[in-house]
């Protein structure tokens, strides 16, 4: 039976160098890599940044099939594996010395005047105001209302981007397995006129969030999902939970998530 390998690279020099040896290699031990995206793979090799990851993960829709990251870039949260270490990956590999980690994912459907629209993240989903305006929110965690916001906006984070645009906004650090999403406010205003939370809050994977912009703000809302910026007219709600699909990622090492942490932020 073949065994087939998705490569997934950015432009730079680093990056496509990094994949010839990663080509080579594979094919030395008999593999197969495909030279356009192969849903027949049982693996995807992402060579870049975490940028590069999540572009690859957007790009071909969610897949099923198992990722993992050569760190070619500055950031490598998702990227575990660094190119030196490539020969000892491969070996990790083909013993199955590893074991397939489930990620979390964000979706959004957002409810026009006219029509719905769904959305997907790693990441996150921001909902906030266009050129940097204050919105007014009102929010609510399975009809149960939570708050009326007001400031720049809200993310809405699964654990594995409870590490990014959350961490660097004061939210908390959320381990990958615990099925969640956080609400983290962004320059929430406190004062006589406007009582917004201050801090974030997690909420359980299997309850809906949902915001409702006041109807003078409808059309000065920014949707924002993993860097992508889409705006639409005429908004009525966004509701917000746990998607029914995950991604899936190989984890070579039990700690490797906390070493993860530690070079990223200490």
């Amino acid at each position: 039976m073949k065994r087939i390998i998705n490569i997934i690279s950015n432009k730079n020099y680093h990056s496509r160098n990094t994949t010839v040896k990663l080509k080579q290699k594979f094919e030395n031990k008999g593999f197969i890599v495909s030279e356009t995206y192969s849903h027949n793979a049982e693996l995807n090799i992402c060579v870049g940044g975490d940028g590069g990851f999540l572009r690859a993960v957007h790009r071909n829709k969610f897949p099923t099939i198992p990722f993992i990251g050569i760190n070619t870039g500055h950031l490598g949260f998702f990227q575990e594996i660094l190119p030196e270490n490539i020969d000892d990956f491969i070996t990790k590999y083909i013993n199955k010395d590893y074991k397939v980690e489930e990620m979390t994912l964000v979706k959004a459907e957002i409810v026009t005047n006219q029509k719905s629209y769904f959305l997907t993240g790693v990441n996150e989903i921001v909902i906030k105001g266009i050129k940097s305006k204050v919105v007014h929110l009102e929010i609510f965690i399975d009809e149960n209302h939570l708050e009326r916001f007001s400031g720049d906006g809200i993310i809405i984070s699964t654990p594995s981007g409870s590490t990014a645009y959350n961490f660097s906004s004061g939210g908390s650090i959320v381990y990958p397995s615990i099925e969640s999403l956080q609400i983290t406010p962004l320059a929430p205003i406190n004062s006589k006129a406007f009582r917004s939370l201050l801090n974030s809050a997690i909420i359980p994977g299997d309850l809906v969030i949902l915001v409702k912009p006041e109807l003078r703000y409808e059309n000065s809302l920014l949707v924002v999902n993993d860097g992508m910026e889409f705006k639409y007219n005429n908004i009525k709600r966004i509701e917000l939970k746990m998607s029914e699909n995950k991604i899936y990622k190989l984890n070579f090492s039990k700690d490797t998530y906390w070493n993860n942490l530690k070079s990223k932020f200490l």
